[in-house]
């Protein structure tokens, strides 16, 4: 049964915008979430967090005009409910049935395509150098970016397609001009939003180590090297090469303050090495990642901030609520950047979650070799980014 074709339910249900969710989850508050989707759907993707109880039980359940006792017994009737589905039509449906028996229920607009349009951005309070910095975050992936601006002028770091106009909003509202799109390196979780807004008169930025990869586009845009420099205002962007999660990624600091890694190093965990060269080139990857990390990343001073593209349900947010972290802090919360290489070699292989959803059509299509619309890039992107070597965090081991 298609979500449009499930019937309006006899009663009035509540139901609850993902901002508003999302909010609540943020402050601590319980919540307690029934996932109507399959059970395949809901262990590769759902909505989770200390302060969240999920409980899946599939739509079809709940079809019926006797509902099992078996299936209401596993749904509390103590507290809130919030029903989700993937767009919104089942949860109605079945909120409404449950809203019927007693149950107090709201269900989620737009199911968990509405969780994947949550994107907020924060301000890096202990980002010292010009101008100012925020860093996007999506929580239904975990992606993040970063928007610099001064002096009338604007970068943004990792964009996503889908957010493309949401990044020339907001430059418009700081009263600044999008002057630079700046890519880490090919993704393979999301569609890059970088020719996307140089179509839009921004001025895009790859790796020129990406290039070989079979980059289509390279010569539209701008290929960053090891050293190159953007200035934005009176703020420096460098441009770092830290290969090891891909051959082409290139790191960025932000005016010495915050080096944007990409996929290199996040506040939780190092980068998996797999994704361009899969299993058989893990190890040379690896390898490569142990060099980048220990002579272009840890050798810079130990208040440089950290920010990946990337976090995961293992990462704890900072007190300004970005998932940022200075290097010194996570030298010593990270045993596997203090290890020797085969240590750390041996470490980031043994634990690899599965590689994220669809990541070879979305590193296709990033490289140009595959074009795809709004709606299909959008759906390429739900799930989880699994861009991290290990599924729990390294940090505090």
């Amino acid at each position: 049964m298609n979500a449009d074709d499930f019937p309006t339910p006899d009663v009035d249900v509540d139901s609850v915008d993902p901002d508003s969710l999302n909010h609540r989850i943020d402050a601590g508050e319980d919540v307690t979430i029934l996932d109507a989707r399959m059970q395949s759907d809901y262990e590769e993707w759902r909505i989770d967090g200390e302060n969240v109880t999920s409980i899946n039980v599939p739509y079809f359940e709940f079809l019926d005009d006797e509902i099992d006792d078996d299936v209401l017994d596993r749904i509390p009737d103590d507290r809130e409910v919030t029903v989700l589905c993937a767009k919104g039509g089942a949860s109605e449906y079945v909120a409404g049935a449950l809203a019927e028996r007693g149950y107090d229920v709201d269900h989620l607009e737009d199911g968990m395509n509405g969780w994947a349009s949550i994107y907020e951005a924060v301000e890096v309070e202990r980002y010292d150098g010009a101008g100012t910095l925020l860093q996007y975050q999506r929580p239904s992936s975990g992606c993040l970016g970063y928007l610099l601006y001064d002096g009338g002028e604007a970068a943004i770091i990792d964009p996503l397609r889908v957010f493309t106009d949401r990044y020339l909003d907001d430059a418009d509202d700081f009263g600044v001009d999008l002057t630079y799109a700046i890519d880490t390196h090919v993704h393979a979780d999301h569609i890059s939003g970088v020719r996307d807004l140089d179509e839009k008169g921004v001025e895009g930025v790859i790796p020129e180590a990406a290039v070989d990869r079979g980059v289509t586009y390279a010569d539209e845009l701008t290929t960053a090297e090891d050293g190159d420099a953007f200035e934005v205002g009176d703020a420096t962007i460098e441009a770092v090469y830290t290969p090891g999660h891909t051959t082409g990624m290139t790191s960025y600091l932000v005016d010495e303050s915050l080096l944007a890694t990409g996929d290199g190093l996040f506040v939780e965990s190092v980068a998996r090495p797999d994704l361009e060269e899969g299993d058989e080139g893990a190890p040379d990857a690896a390898r490569m990642l142990y060099e980048s990390l220990q002579e272009r990343v840890l050798t810079l001073p130990d208040d440089t901030l950290i920010g990946g593209a990337h976090f995961s349900d293992a990462a704890e947010p900072a007190t300004d609520g970005t998932y940022t972290a200075p290097v010194g802090e996570l030298v010593a919360e990270m045993d596997a950047l203090t290890t020797d290489e085969q240590e750390f070699v041996d470490l980031i292989l043994s634990d690899m979650p599965p590689r994220p959803a669809n990541y070879e059509d979305i590193i296709a299509t990033n490289l140009g070799q595959h074009a795809v619309d709004d709606e299909e890039a959008f759906t390429l992107e739900l799930g989880p980014n699994n861009c991290a070597a290990s599924q729990d965090s390294l940090a505090g081991d």
